[in-house]
């Protein structure tokens, strides 16, 4: 009976997991803020920073309430231009970023799913250094908020879990069009999303996390960023209470950015950052911590980053 709920309670952690970070952990959006000479959508960023989900990312937990506190730091001292060179600019980019997120799993079902909603509220600080523009500021406060008032979980069996939901971005956060350090996007985006879960039963997993963002006009520059295709990625295998796992994430911009209506050319981002991960569960929580390294980077920074996350099921 002790083996039974032993193996029970470390199945319900796994699924509590990573639902703590379908959607996308905005988590920095301002990590992404950088300066227009970075080209790939407005001022080379993204509402999503990318590499967000690992374990069980597609395995939605059991109904109740879960906190959850994400803590990054992204550096990045290149611009990469579209051949994938790197730009002759003195640049410096450090952010941090402490993100908190609330999730409430109900007991309803919709579509043979159980009914989720999550928000995310990010604090950062990032200060940039451009030398050829003389730009040396530093910026902090509340980032744009990210929510979804629906998201669902499929539990096909003990081996296979999707999750499907609908983010939202919504810029409430600081900006002004002429500072590059703007904590905010400034414009609104939305993102469907698609998390498959498969583990086996030695324990050994691959999960990813594949969303569409679409992004909306900002209305100070009445600039509209290109469409972006983000995939978070993570191979692993469970021993125990650990998990440990390769993790990453592949990043392509889609369409092309329009400027007053006209189309704005050679400047699709792209990237693929690659790194270890590994968790640890005890009981009701979990601690996490992983490093991901850009490469074969297009119209964006790069750098890397690295996470630190702590969860706590009530």
């Amino acid at each position: 009976m002790k083996r039974v709920a032993k193996r029970k309670g470390n199945l319900a952690m796994k699924r509590i997991h990573k639902f703590l970070v379908v959607g996308g952990m905005v988590c920095c959006a301002a990590i992404l803020l950088i300066c227009p000479m970075a080209h790939a959508t407005e001022n080379g960023g993204s509402a999503y920073v990318g590499g967000n989900e690992d374990f069980m990312a597609g395995a939605l937990p059991p109904p109740g309430n879960y906190p959850i506190l994400y803590n990054v730091y992204y550096t990045a001292d290149k611009l990469m231009d579209d051949d994938g060179d790197e730009q002759p600019i003195d640049f410096d980019l450090n952010v941090y970023a402490s993100v908190l997120r609330f999730i409430h799993v109900t007991e309803i079902k919709l579509l043979g799913a159980d009914l989720a909603w999550h928000v995310i509220v990010p604090f950062i600080k990032q200060d940039l250094e451009i030398g050829v523009a003389n730009f040396d500021e530093s910026s902090s406060g509340i980032g744009d908020i990210e929510f979804s008032p629906l998201v669902l979980g499929w539990h096909f069996s003990k081996n296979m879990h999707l999750i499907g939901a609908v983010d939202v971005w919504a810029p409430v956060g600081s900006y002004d069009e002429k500072d590059p350090s703007s904590i905010s996007r400034n414009y609104w985006t939305m993102a469907p999303i698609l998390a498959p879960t498969y583990i086996s039963d030695s324990g050994f997993e691959v999960s990813a996390k594949i969303q569409y963002l679409i992004n909306f006009e900002n209305s100070d520059t009445e600039y509209t960023s290109g469409n972006e295709l983000v995939i978070d990625y993570l191979i692993g295998q469970h021993v125990g209470n650990w998990n440990f796992g390769v993790n990453g994430l592949i990043y392509k911009q889609i369409t092309d950015d329009d400027q007053d209506g006209d189309t704005v050319d050679a400047n699709k981002g792209q990237c693929i950052s690659i790194g270890p991960a590994i968790q640890y569960n005890y009981k009701n929580m979990f601690f996490n911590a992983k490093a991901q390294f850009d490469t074969a980077v297009r119209n964006r920074p790069e750098g890397q980053k690295y996470w630190i996350k702590f969860m706590y099921a009530f």
